[in-house]
């Protein structure tokens, strides 16, 4: 039997290294392997505990078919490995920090994908992509509204295989949700 691939898409911000750095054993226990993304940050950047890459190295990566899945969004370039494919046949639940923009190739290439869409209140996310200091005001006002469109957008084609979890208050309670929408309980709807 083959395992499933878990696709958490979120707008940047929204939390999803915190949910999934706090879930992180409970879905070890699940045997659901969590995917460490190629991304062409430096490896010293703030954020996900990602391998970072050149975007020469990361070329040469790609040329080489070592994504299973590979986009290009906010100036970076990421790569999920191919290993994937190789613990999805085997049967094992596969996690993977998605990109939205990403979705329908995914979809295409893993029809049987399980979306999990981390939302999280506009203004709990302002503040927290101030604090952040990465991008300014104008950038996180224009990704505030894509984000709006986007989630609007995917909410309207009432997909089956997407599931909302909010996470706008509690991380413990957020990681309660993303594990009831893993274990196909209808909590997390």
């Amino acid at each position: 039997m083959a395992g499933r691939l878990i696709y958490l898409i979120g707008p940047s911000g929204s939390g999803k290294d915190s949910l999934l750095d706090a879930a992180r054993a409970r879905l070890v226990e699940r045997d659901c392997r969590i995917v460490r993304r190629v991304i062409t940050r430096s490896a010293e950047a703030v954020g996900e505990a990602a391998q970072g890459v050149s975007l020469d190295e990361f070329a040469t990566l790609e040329a080489q078919d070592a994504f299973a899945l590979s986009w290009r969004a906010n100036g970076l370039a990421y790569g999920i490995p191919r290993e994937i494919d190789d613990w999805l046949a085997a049967g094992q639940d596969v996690l993977v920090n998605g990109s939205r923009g990403h979705l329908p190739h995914t979809r295409l290439q893993y029809p049987k994908v399980l979306v999990l869409l981390l939302t999280v209140d506009q203004a709990v996310l302002r503040r927290r992509l101030l604090a952040r200091g990465r991008e300014s005001v104008a950038e996180i006002e224009a990704r505030l509204a894509r984000n709006i469109r986007f989630s609007d957008r995917v909410l309207a084609e009432h997909d089956p295989a997407l599931s909302v979890i909010d996470n706008s208050g509690m991380l413990e309670h957020t990681v309660e949700h993303l594990l009831a929408c893993i274990d196909g309980q209808p909590v997390c709807a």
